[in-house]
C-alpha cells in the first residue's frame, strides 16, 4: 500500500524512495518547513534533516488509515534518539516519541501522494527533547514573561 512505502521511505533512508511514492509534482509541508517543498527530490531534502538529527528513525503505522476517494490519513508514530545536532541544535542524546498525521491526497490516477501535509505537536517534541520548558512549569512562566506575555495562573 501508498502508506506503508511513505512509511518505509522514511524510515529506510533512501532518497531516491520518495520518487516511487510521490508525484513528480508532489507539495509536501509539515510544522518544520517554512514554505512547502515541491518535488520528491525537495521532500527527501527535508527528510534528510530528520535522519541527520535522528539517524535511528523510524516511522510506523500507529492507527488505521482513512481513506475517502482521492484522501486518504496516514497516523505514525515516529521514534528516535537525537545522536546528531538538529538544525542548530546540538544532540541531545535523548530518545523521542511523536505521533503524527499526514493528510494525503492523491493523483488525479490515483497511485502517488500528490499532496501531503503532515500535523504533529513541535511543542510537545520541544519538551521531550529537554529544548522547550514543560507546560505549566514554572521554566514556562519564566519564558512567557521574557516573551511580554506576562505570567498564567490557574493551571
Amino acid at each position: 500500500m501508498l502508506a506503508d512505502r511513505w512509511e518505509t521511505a522514511w524510515s529506510e533512508r533512501d532518497p531516491a524512495a520518495f520518487a516511487r511514492v510521490c508525484a513528480p509534482d508532489v507539495h509536501y509541508e509539515d510544522p518544520l518547513t517554512e514554505l512547502p517543498v515541491r518535488g520528491p527530490a525537495a521532500v527527501a531534502e527535508h527528510a534528510r534533516r530528520l535522519w541527520n538529527g535522528f539517524p535511528d528513525a523510524r516511522m510506523r503505522q500507529a492507527g488505521d488509515r482513512l481513506v475517502s476517494g482521492r484522501f486518504v490519513a496516514i497516523p505514525v508514530e515516529i521514534t528516535g534518539t537525537q545522536t546528531g545536532p538538529l538544525e542548530n541544535l546540538p544532540a541531545t542524546g535523548v530518545a523521542v516519541c511523536v505521533q503524527a498525521v499526514f493528510y494525503c491526497q492523491l493523483d488525479p490516477d490515483e497511485r502517488l501522494l500528490w499532496r501531503v501535509r503532515g500535523f504533529f505537536d513541535t511543542y510537545a517534541s520541544g519538551v521531550e527533547l529537554g529544548i522547550l520548558p514543560k507546560r505549566g512549569s514554572i521554566r514556562e512562566r519564566a519564558l512567557l514573561m521574557i516573551q511580554g506575555y506576562g505570567l498564567r495562573f490557574g493551571r
